[in-house]
């Protein structure tokens, strides 16, 4: 084991030898993980100089805006050299102008809370829950409900939100008040004969709350369609049914747009394809295409005065929360370039009118390609679900998911998969590129997937 960094050493042995990779098992990392050096538009470099189009915007569905755009760089140089940092209980121009702007984006909702990450935008929603529980509710409407295969983040009260076990083993205990619902995916109908798909879901959420209490549940967080979790719209009426129950039972609805918003699924958000008013959004991801790091976790205003509310006997009861790097200004700055841009651009425009183009080939392909079970999407936001038999539904091993994305990537197009974060479903392949997507780069993506399945066929 080096105890010192060698003055000597290449890049990528320091890589090799110092950086501790995101999901990757050492002896992968010790044989050398690829290495970006440049993008540009759809375009990313690595450090030998290929070109791939990359279809999963950075990776983990973030470079929404597309690389190498100077104008969100300066933006964030500019506000850096005037005013880097201060911390947010204090106000700063950008924070301020990009709260508007957002809002402008989301009738009904009204007050933005800044952080940095989506795992603690949706903490913060959660500590909102909790504090409204404690100020009105004695403490006991304190549960929050969360969805099986969402994913809400890394640290623990998120993973003890994330209905994906292998992404939470060996990370427990977790914090106490989480408490699992069924999923939607329609595809894999765990209800068995059902009349109504969408039906069947909500009540199973219903049963759920009532067998827990009612008045112990305080909130439900939902991705609107989810991502890590196999690309999953929900059935229709189904939120609108959620959202009913919700009402009738006083819990907070919370909609996690961390990987949805900002014109990934063709709308500014996810939730707006459906006819819902949520309570909590949080977002991170799109919200500056990840030239700065920023999180969101916006409220209706009701939310805002549940926790504003002070009496003699309750001195600390406002939400007394801080987020250190929410002080950071690159932040809302970047924000607010990015949002310009997707507005000057028709991005979100373009997100729709692309992603039924590319929902099309896709088709096409499953047309083709018997592995192919499943194609399922909302703009440019795509997943194919592999299995062995269309009629039994039998999902393919991971390694067959494996080999296609990888031999994409050898044809120059970078894809995303589900990586072990099921036990029987790590058979999806996802694709997110970025909003600036042409029809011809959509063509590309396309050809190379057909490729890949004739190959491993």
């Amino acid at each position: 084991m080096n105890s010192q960094v060698k003055p000597e050493a290449t890049v990528a042995a320091l890589d090799r030898e110092h950086v501790w990779h995101h999901l990757t098992p050492g002896a992968a990392a010790a044989k050398g993980v690829p290495m970006f050096v440049r993008g540009e538009g759809l375009s990313v470099w690595d450090s030998n100089g290929k070109e791939y189009l990359d279809a999963s915007a950075g990776g983990v569905w973030v470079v929404n805006a597309g690389y190498g755009r100077t104008e969100i760089a300066d933006a964030v140089r500019d506000q850096l050299t005037r005013l880097n940092f201060f911390a947010s209980s204090m106000g700063s121009e950008p924070a301020a102008l990009f709260a508007g702007k957002l809002l402008e984006k989301m009738p009904g909702m009204s007050r933005v809370f800044y952080s940095s990450s989506g795992s603690e935008a949706n903490e913060k929603a959660y500590k909102m829950v909790r504090q409204i529980a404690h100020k009105h509710f004695g403490g006991k409407k304190h549960k929050i409900l969360y969805r099986e295969r969402d994913y809400h983040g890394t640290t623990i009260s998120a993973l003890s939100s994330s209905g994906q076990a292998e992404r939470r083993a060996q990370f427990g205990p977790f914090t106490p008040g989480f408490v699992e619902v069924p999923h939607c995916c329609e595809y894999r109908n765990q209800f068995g004969s059902v009349d109504n798909y969408s039906e069947a879901a909500a009540a199973a959420i219903e049963e759920v709350i009532l067998r827990e209490g009612a008045d112990t549940v305080g909130g439900i967080i939902l991705e609107p369609i989810t991502a890590g979790g196999g690309v999953i719209l929900p059935p229709e009426g189904y939120l609108e049914k959620v959202r009913e129950i919700c009402d009738r039972y006083d819990i907070l609805m919370i909609i996690d747009e961390v990987v949805c918003g900002l014109g990934r699924t063709g709308k500014w958000f996810g939730y707006q394809h459906f006819n819902i008013q949520p309570d909590i959004v949080t977002m991170a991801k799109g919200v500056a295409s990840g030239y700065a790091a920023i999180s969101c976790t916006v409220t209706t205003e009701r939310v805002y005065d549940l926790l504003q509310e002070e009496d003699a006997n309750d001195k600390l009861g406002f939400f007394r929360d801080i987020s250190t790097f929410a002080g950071n200004l690159a932040g809302p700055a970047a924000a607010l370039a990015n949002m310009e841009i997707l507005e000057r651009e028709g991005l979100v425009e373009n997100s729709a009118v692309l992603g039924e183009y590319f929902l099309e080939g896709l088709r096409k392909l499953q047309e083709k390609h018997p592995v192919i079970g499943d194609v399922r999407g909302k703009g440019l936001f795509a997943g194919l679900e592999l299995v062995v038999d269309r009629d039994t539904k039998e999902p393919v091993d991971e390694s067959v998911a494996i080999a296609i994305a990888g031999k994409c990537k050898e044809l120059g197009v970078l894809i995303g998969r589900t990586n072990r974060s099921f036990e029987r479903f790590n058979n999806i392949l996802n694709f997110s590129p970025a909003l600036i997507a042409t029809a011809g780069q959509i063509d590309r993506i396309v050809s190379v997937l057909d490729q890949a399945l004739t190959g491993l066929e």
